[in-house]
Protein backbone atom coordinates (compact mmCIF):
# COMPACT_ATOMS: atom_id res chain seq x y z
CA UNK A 1 0.00 0.00 0.00
CA UNK A 2 2.82 2.41 0.87
CA UNK A 3 4.50 1.72 -2.47
CA UNK A 4 1.26 2.39 -4.34
CA UNK A 5 0.72 5.64 -2.45
CA UNK A 6 4.26 6.74 -3.20
CA UNK A 7 3.64 6.05 -6.90
CA UNK A 8 0.64 8.39 -6.98
CA UNK A 9 2.52 11.04 -5.02
CA UNK A 10 5.44 10.91 -7.45
CA UNK A 11 3.07 11.00 -10.41
CA UNK A 12 1.33 14.10 -9.05
CA UNK A 13 4.71 15.76 -8.50
CA UNK A 14 5.72 14.97 -12.09
CA UNK A 15 2.82 17.13 -13.26
CA UNK A 16 2.61 19.77 -10.53
CA UNK A 17 6.18 21.04 -10.88
CA UNK A 18 6.53 21.44 -14.66
CA UNK A 19 2.96 22.75 -15.04
CA UNK A 20 3.19 25.08 -12.02
CA UNK A 21 -0.22 23.96 -10.85
CA UNK A 22 -2.00 26.12 -8.30
CA UNK A 23 -4.52 23.34 -7.59
CA UNK A 24 -3.90 19.68 -7.01
CA UNK A 25 -4.98 17.38 -9.86
CA UNK A 26 -8.09 15.37 -9.02
CA UNK A 27 -8.42 11.61 -9.42
CA UNK A 28 -11.98 10.51 -10.23
CA UNK A 29 -12.88 6.80 -10.24
CA UNK A 30 -16.19 5.43 -11.47
CA UNK A 31 -17.08 2.25 -9.59
CA UNK A 32 -19.48 -0.67 -9.91
CA UNK A 33 -19.82 -0.94 -6.12
CA UNK A 34 -19.26 1.18 -3.03
CA UNK A 35 -15.60 0.95 -1.97
CA UNK A 36 -14.34 -0.19 1.41
CA UNK A 37 -11.94 1.90 3.46
CA UNK A 38 -12.94 5.25 1.94
CA UNK A 39 -15.11 7.88 3.58
CA UNK A 40 -18.60 8.16 2.15
CA UNK A 41 -19.61 11.75 1.45
CA UNK A 42 -22.04 13.15 4.01
CA UNK A 43 -23.80 16.40 3.22
CA UNK A 44 -25.05 18.20 0.13
CA UNK A 45 -23.43 20.04 -2.76
CA UNK A 46 -25.16 21.95 -5.57
CA UNK A 47 -23.43 20.07 -8.38
CA UNK A 48 -21.26 17.10 -9.24
CA UNK A 49 -18.35 19.37 -10.08
CA UNK A 50 -18.53 20.87 -6.57
CA UNK A 51 -16.98 17.58 -5.44
CA UNK A 52 -13.92 18.52 -7.51
CA UNK A 53 -13.42 21.52 -5.24
CA UNK A 54 -13.47 19.31 -2.14
CA UNK A 55 -10.98 16.85 -3.62
CA UNK A 56 -8.64 19.61 -4.81
CA UNK A 57 -8.68 20.86 -1.22
CA UNK A 58 -7.37 17.52 0.03
CA UNK A 59 -10.43 15.41 0.83
CA UNK A 60 -10.66 11.72 -0.12
CA UNK A 61 -14.22 10.37 -0.32
CA UNK A 62 -16.81 8.73 -2.49
CA UNK A 63 -20.34 9.62 -3.52
CA UNK A 64 -23.36 7.58 -4.53
CA UNK A 65 -25.80 8.54 -7.30
CA UNK A 66 -28.25 10.31 -4.99
CA UNK A 67 -25.50 12.74 -3.95
CA UNK A 68 -25.62 14.09 -7.52
CA UNK A 69 -29.37 14.76 -7.70
CA UNK A 70 -28.94 18.49 -7.07
CA UNK A 71 -27.44 18.91 -10.55
CA UNK A 72 -29.69 17.74 -13.35
CA UNK A 73 -27.03 18.43 -15.99
CA UNK A 74 -24.29 16.59 -14.11
CA UNK A 75 -26.63 13.68 -13.49
CA UNK A 76 -27.28 13.55 -17.23
CA UNK A 77 -23.58 13.46 -18.19
CA UNK A 78 -22.93 10.81 -15.51
CA UNK A 79 -25.88 8.69 -16.66
CA UNK A 80 -27.59 9.04 -13.28
CA UNK A 81 -31.37 8.90 -13.35
CA UNK A 82 -33.01 11.35 -10.97
CA UNK A 83 -35.52 10.02 -8.49
CA UNK A 84 -39.15 10.21 -9.72
CA UNK A 85 -39.94 13.17 -7.47
CA UNK A 86 -37.01 15.13 -8.94
CA UNK A 87 -37.30 14.24 -12.61
CA UNK A 88 -39.00 17.55 -13.30
CA UNK A 89 -35.81 19.35 -12.30
CA UNK A 90 -34.09 18.22 -15.50
CA UNK A 91 -36.90 19.70 -17.57
CA UNK A 92 -36.86 22.91 -15.53
CA UNK A 93 -33.08 23.29 -15.80
CA UNK A 94 -33.10 22.66 -19.53
CA UNK A 95 -36.05 25.03 -19.97
CA UNK A 96 -34.03 27.77 -18.25
CA UNK A 97 -31.00 27.07 -20.42
CA UNK A 98 -33.10 27.05 -23.58
CA UNK A 99 -35.00 30.15 -22.51
CA UNK A 100 -31.93 32.31 -21.94
CA UNK A 101 -30.27 31.06 -25.09
CA UNK A 102 -27.52 29.18 -23.26
CA UNK A 103 -27.94 25.95 -25.23
CA UNK A 104 -30.06 24.79 -28.15
CA UNK A 105 -32.34 21.74 -27.78
CA UNK A 106 -30.69 20.00 -30.73
CA UNK A 107 -27.31 20.15 -28.94
CA UNK A 108 -28.38 17.94 -26.03
CA UNK A 109 -28.14 14.53 -27.78
CA UNK A 110 -24.50 15.26 -28.70
CA UNK A 111 -23.41 15.84 -25.08
CA UNK A 112 -21.12 12.94 -24.01
CA UNK A 113 -22.41 10.68 -21.23
CA UNK A 114 -20.97 7.81 -19.23
CA UNK A 115 -21.77 4.48 -20.84
CA UNK A 116 -23.37 3.19 -17.63
CA UNK A 117 -24.47 4.48 -14.26
CA UNK A 118 -21.74 4.27 -11.61
CA UNK A 119 -22.67 2.72 -8.28
CA UNK A 120 -20.19 5.07 -6.62
CA UNK A 121 -17.68 7.74 -7.63
CA UNK A 122 -14.43 8.22 -5.70
CA UNK A 123 -12.71 11.62 -5.53
CA UNK A 124 -9.22 12.41 -4.25
CA UNK A 125 -6.16 14.54 -4.92
CA UNK A 126 -4.05 12.49 -7.33
CA UNK A 127 -1.23 12.00 -4.84
CA UNK A 128 -3.68 10.60 -2.28
CA UNK A 129 -5.66 8.42 -4.69
CA UNK A 130 -6.89 5.28 -2.91
CA UNK A 131 -7.91 3.67 -6.21
CA UNK A 132 -6.70 3.76 -9.79
CA UNK A 133 -8.41 6.78 -11.36
CA UNK A 134 -10.74 6.54 -14.32
CA UNK A 135 -9.80 10.11 -15.24
CA UNK A 136 -7.62 12.86 -13.77
CA UNK A 137 -8.68 16.51 -13.86
CA UNK A 138 -6.14 19.29 -14.16
CA UNK A 139 -7.18 22.91 -13.56
CA UNK A 140 -4.44 24.97 -15.13
CA UNK A 141 -3.51 28.08 -17.04
CA UNK A 142 -3.51 28.03 -20.85
CA UNK A 143 0.28 27.73 -21.07
CA UNK A 144 0.17 24.60 -18.89
CA UNK A 145 -2.82 23.25 -20.83
CA UNK A 146 -0.76 23.66 -24.00
CA UNK A 147 2.02 21.50 -22.53
CA UNK A 148 -0.41 18.84 -21.33
CA UNK A 149 -2.15 18.75 -24.70
CA UNK A 150 1.16 18.38 -26.54
CA UNK A 151 2.25 15.64 -24.12
CA UNK A 152 -1.03 13.79 -24.63
CA UNK A 153 -0.63 13.92 -28.39
CA UNK A 154 2.96 12.68 -28.14
CA UNK A 155 1.82 9.83 -25.87
CA UNK A 156 -1.00 8.81 -28.21
CA UNK A 157 -3.66 9.81 -25.69
CA UNK A 158 -5.89 12.02 -27.78
CA UNK A 159 -5.45 15.74 -27.41
CA UNK A 160 -6.64 16.44 -30.96
CA UNK A 161 -10.23 17.42 -30.14
CA UNK A 162 -11.03 21.13 -29.98
CA UNK A 163 -11.62 22.51 -26.46
CA UNK A 164 -15.02 21.51 -25.13
CA UNK A 165 -17.61 24.02 -23.99
CA UNK A 166 -20.55 23.61 -21.68
CA UNK A 167 -21.23 21.64 -19.60
CA UNK A 168 -17.76 21.13 -18.13
CA UNK A 169 -18.69 17.75 -16.63
CA UNK A 170 -19.11 16.23 -20.09
CA UNK A 171 -15.31 16.31 -20.35
CA UNK A 172 -15.11 13.25 -18.07
CA UNK A 173 -17.05 10.83 -20.29
CA UNK A 174 -15.47 12.48 -23.34
CA UNK A 175 -11.98 11.68 -22.01
CA UNK A 176 -12.97 8.07 -21.39
CA UNK A 177 -14.19 7.78 -24.97
CA UNK A 178 -11.77 10.00 -26.88
CA UNK A 179 -8.62 10.35 -24.80
CA UNK A 180 -7.26 13.54 -23.28
CA UNK A 181 -9.59 16.52 -23.72
CA UNK A 182 -9.60 20.18 -22.75
CA UNK A 183 -12.58 22.08 -21.38
CA UNK A 184 -12.95 25.83 -21.22
CA UNK A 185 -15.03 25.55 -18.02
CA UNK A 186 -18.68 26.58 -17.98
CA UNK A 187 -20.09 29.32 -15.75
CA UNK A 188 -21.74 26.87 -13.35
CA UNK A 189 -18.49 24.99 -12.85
CA UNK A 190 -16.60 28.22 -12.25
CA UNK A 191 -19.07 29.22 -9.55
CA UNK A 192 -19.16 25.80 -7.87
CA UNK A 193 -15.41 25.11 -7.98
CA UNK A 194 -14.01 28.63 -7.66
CA UNK A 195 -11.42 28.23 -10.42
CA UNK A 196 -10.06 31.55 -11.61
CA UNK A 197 -10.87 33.35 -14.83
CA UNK A 198 -7.47 32.46 -16.29
CA UNK A 199 -7.78 28.69 -15.69
CA UNK A 200 -9.27 25.91 -17.79
CA UNK A 201 -9.34 22.10 -17.54
CA UNK A 202 -7.46 19.25 -19.11
CA UNK A 203 -8.84 15.76 -18.45
CA UNK A 204 -6.55 12.75 -18.93
CA UNK A 205 -7.74 9.12 -18.89
CA UNK A 206 -6.29 7.31 -15.92
CA UNK A 207 -4.93 4.49 -18.09
CA UNK A 208 -2.83 7.01 -20.04
CA UNK A 209 -1.59 9.06 -17.10
CA UNK A 210 1.85 7.50 -16.70
CA UNK A 211 2.75 7.71 -20.39
CA UNK A 212 1.48 11.31 -20.58
CA UNK A 213 3.72 12.15 -17.61
CA UNK A 214 6.67 10.60 -19.44
CA UNK A 215 5.88 12.54 -22.60
CA UNK A 216 5.53 15.74 -20.58
CA UNK A 217 9.22 15.65 -19.64
CA UNK A 218 10.15 15.64 -23.32
CA UNK A 219 7.60 18.31 -24.20
CA UNK A 220 8.73 20.68 -21.43
CA UNK A 221 12.36 20.37 -22.49
CA UNK A 222 11.40 20.87 -26.14
CA UNK A 223 9.36 23.97 -25.33
CA UNK A 224 12.25 25.44 -23.36
CA UNK A 225 14.56 24.95 -26.34
CA UNK A 226 12.02 26.41 -28.75
CA UNK A 227 11.40 29.36 -26.46
CA UNK A 228 15.09 30.22 -26.57
CA UNK A 229 15.06 29.86 -30.34
CA UNK A 230 11.95 32.05 -30.72
CA UNK A 231 13.34 34.74 -28.41
CA UNK A 232 16.55 34.81 -30.40
CA UNK A 233 14.66 35.10 -33.68
CA UNK A 234 12.49 37.82 -32.21
CA UNK A 235 15.49 39.82 -31.04
CA UNK A 236 17.19 39.36 -34.40
CA UNK A 237 14.34 39.97 -36.80
CA UNK A 238 11.59 42.03 -35.15
CA UNK A 239 11.82 45.64 -36.34
CA UNK A 240 8.57 47.14 -35.03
Amino acid sequence: MAAVQKFWQQLEASFAGPLRLARRPIAVTFLDHEPAGIERFNGTEPSGCAFWRLAAGGRVFYTVPSDHFNCAVGSYTHNIALSPEREKETEQTLALMFGVGYILPEEVPAIPRLAKTPAAIAFAPLGDAPLEPSVVLFACRPSAAMLLNEAAMRAGSGGALPPLGRPTCMALPAALEQGTVSSLGCIGNRVYTGISEDELYVVVPGKDLEKVAGALRTIVAANQALEEYARGRNAQLATV
